[in-house]
């Protein structure tokens, strides 16, 4: 079987993408998408790959307007982000519950996964969400999410960072700025983020893989079939982890939740993420990105829960 994926090599996929860790014996041809997030949408509106790389909280949204593709618990990227949310250096001595009231920008879309967890640090740390005008730099890949009243777009052709510096917007989420006069809005953001790994057993997920629904009809073992073969290109990423991270901040993340857990720091499978899930599901609730709470058992494919890899 060939099968169209979505994805980029990274380090959790590239045996798979290089050859070599499909035992099944299925074939992939690899969509070369520079901007991945681009993919997600074309999947999204058009269903245009049989396999594809998603945002967490774009399948959500996804799911609950009825697109026709469904999740495997195959957790591809994951990250801390209590250093999404930043503002101006001489505005970080504030408390986070000042930027009630104030208007933040949101990279890209109002449901983009790394807002959603960044906003949900900044409501741990007091800031009451609903109280906020958040500013997207861009729209949604769901067209037919309707946002909250207090999220609008920004001006056509103005970027984030124009808008913080000339002080039009107080803060950011999600847009990995650069620049000597914008800092984190929670000091030493990945031991804030450690803290909650060690206390809550949270590490964010950012990625998962969706299957198009006609496929998962047609071919009943193919959703174990794929978490099978991603789970061995993982195993074998997850080795080379242990005898030493590389230079990407993945690598040194995951090598420093494996130091922290003594475990894999990439577990697939629903269990062993079920608290993670249902953290992101609380935040994309409160944040009024989902209606109804979907259950956890709903959102992945048959024949998939009991899987572990």
């Amino acid at each position: 079987m060939h099968l169209s994926l979505l994805t980029r090599p990274q380090g959790a996929n590239r045996a798979l993408i290089e050859g070599g860790a499909a035992a099944s014996g299925l074939r992939f041809d690899v969509v070369e998408e520079p901007v991945l997030v681009k993919g997600f949408r074309r999947m999204v509106r058009d269903l245009e790959f049989d396999v594809a790389e998603m945002a967490l909280t774009t399948y959500l949204t996804a799911k609950e307007h009825g697109v026709a593709f469904t999740a495997l618990p195959i957790f591809l990227v994951r990250d801390f982000h209590h250093g999404a949310a930043q503002v101006l250096r001489k505005n970080s001595s504030r408390p986070v519950a000042d930027l009630a009231g104030r208007r933040i920008g949101v990279n890209r879309g109002y449901t983009v996964t790394t807002g959603v967890w960044g906003r949900a640090a900044l409501a741990e740390a007091g800031l009451d969400l609903d109280s906020v005008t958040w500013v997207c730099s861009g729209d949604e890949h769901v067209p037919a999410y309707v946002p909250p009243k207090n999220v609008l777009r920004a001006p056509h052709g103005a970027t984030l960072q124009e808008m913080l510096l000339a002080g039009e917007i107080d803060a950011v989420v999600g847009a990995g700025i650069t620049h000597p006069e914008v800092v984190s809005q929670i000091a030493n953001p990945d031991e804030a983020a450690t803290d909650v790994l060690r206390q809550r057993g949270v590490f964010p997920i950012n990625h998962l893989v969706v299957v198009r629904d006609e496929l998962l009809a047609q071919h009943p073992e193919l959703a174990s079939t794929l978490f099978a073969d991603f789970a061995e290109a993982k195993r074998r990423y997850v080795e080379r982890l242990r005898s030493g991270p590389g230079d990407s901040r993945q690598d040194q993340i995951l090598a420093r939740v494996m130091k922290i857990t003594g475990s894999d720091p990439l577990p697939y499978g629903v269990e062993k993420n079920r608290g993670t899930l249902e953290e992101l599901i609380d935040n994309a609730m409160s944040q009024h990105i989902v209606r109804t709470r979907p259950a956890i058992e709903d959102l992945f494919a048959d024949g998939t829960l009991e899987l572990q890899g």
